[in-house]
């Protein structure tokens, strides 16, 4: 007999995607099933029908029925002769000593979990905020209210698997009698039967739909987080439990605050009138400005720490703002500030002095 076309029994292209053979076959073994079919080789073409189908949606099995015309990947290096595996049963024999008639064959019916991200400021992770992210998801389908049929149709138990998504082939081999699952082609492995499908969601029960999504940010949030929304992610099959959003929050920088854990540093310039005599300035901090006095005499790279005034921490408590504090050195003077300095210079002394005698012994030893 000449080879079978398993693209032609689904009638589908050889560029089709799963999801389009997936489909086909649906469509084809509603048609076919020799349960509502009155052919007489519905029996048959089922039958050819569930083979093409088993081929096509593996991608391997795919991929060596393209290059070789067989799915059988034997075939290739013996030039099509005889199926040695199932003449002397190879491949229950694998399955039954090597566990694959005990793997389960049932396809997800959960929904899975989405991923997305978020960017804030500083102020809105330290105070909490509520956002909406756009999302493309599969969502619940609205026409038949998630469950796959059509309206006046209904849902049932597959009368094959008896609702586990799963067939139990039992097939004779040298060793004896041996078992195996598959997923069962009346109900595509759901474990349940829609009559008529819905005509928006063919029947899965969930349809592509792009929608808000609102996220609730929790005050002290830090870069990075991830937030989980419950249910937002993709819908189950026929109304199965969806999948979560899981919403990944980055901080964008501030223009002023550096964050470190829950501190905040930020840096402060003063003039070296108000490093030598102390004073009070303000500084830009969260919400608004903080006032940070420092005594006299401070040096560059000193710090003032205010207690409690930087990031909230989710569960309580606050970080602290820590201010480093730079002494700039005027680079361009006024006459008049020149001669201040020089007299004030002049009242400091010349900075330098004639070395002590032990001092002169440091740098003869070290000579």
């Amino acid at each position: 007999m000449p080879p079978v076309d398993y693209y032609d029994v689904l009638g589908v292209g050889r560029d089709a995607t799963a999801e389009q053979i997936k489909k086909a076959f649906r469509r084809k073994a509603r048609e076919t099933h020799p349960d509502v079919s009155d052919g007489e080789n519905a029996e048959e073409q089922f039958k050819q029908l569930n083979e093409a189908y088993e081929v096509l949606s593996d991608p391997e099995r795919r991929s060596t029925y393209d290059r070789f015309g067989t799915a059988d990947a034997r075939a290739g290096g013996f030039g099509g002769g005889a199926d040695f595996g199932d003449f002397f049963g190879i491949d229950d024999i694998f399955s039954a000593f090597f566990g694959g008639a005990q793997q389960s064959t049932r396809v997800r019916l959960e929904g899975r979990d989405m991923r997305a991200q978020m960017v804030i400021t500083l102020e809105e992770a330290a105070s909490g905020v509520k956002r909406e992210i756009n999302v493309t998801r599969l969502g619940p389908c609205t026409t038949c209210d998630s469950t796959g049929a059509a309206p006046g149709g209904s849902v049932t138990t597959c009368p094959v698997c008896r609702g586990t998504g799963q067939q139990r082939t039992a097939r004779r081999t040298i060793l004896g009698t041996m078992e195996s699952l598959s997923p069962c082609q009346r109900c595509g492995a759901t474990g349940s039967v829609v009559d008529p499908p819905c005509p928006t969601c063919d029947g899965d029960g969930r349809t592509r739909v792009t929608e808000f999504v609102t996220v609730p940010v929790p005050a002290g949030i830090a870069d990075g987080a991830t937030l989980r929304v419950p249910g937002k992610g993709e819908a189950g099959v026929r109304g199965a439990r969806a999948g979560d959003l899981l919403v990944t929050v980055r901080v964008s920088a501030h223009e002023y605050l550096h964050r470190d854990g829950d501190d905040l540093h930020a840096m402060a310039s003063i003039n070296i009138a108000q490093a030598s005599l102390g004073d009070t300035i303000h500084v830009p901090a969260l919400f608004g400005e903080e006032d940070v006095s420092f005594g006299a005499g401070v040096q560059s790279g000193e710090t003032v720490r205010l207690r409690g005034k930087g990031m909230p921490r989710i569960r309580s408590g606050e970080g602290d703002l820590i201010v480093h504090l730079r002494v700039d050195t005027p680079r361009k003077l006024t006459k008049k500030q020149r001669e201040l300095l020089r007299e004030l210079g002049g009242s400091f002394g010349t900075g330098s002095s004639a070395p002590t005698p032990l001092e002169r012994l440091k740098d003869w030893l070290g000579a």
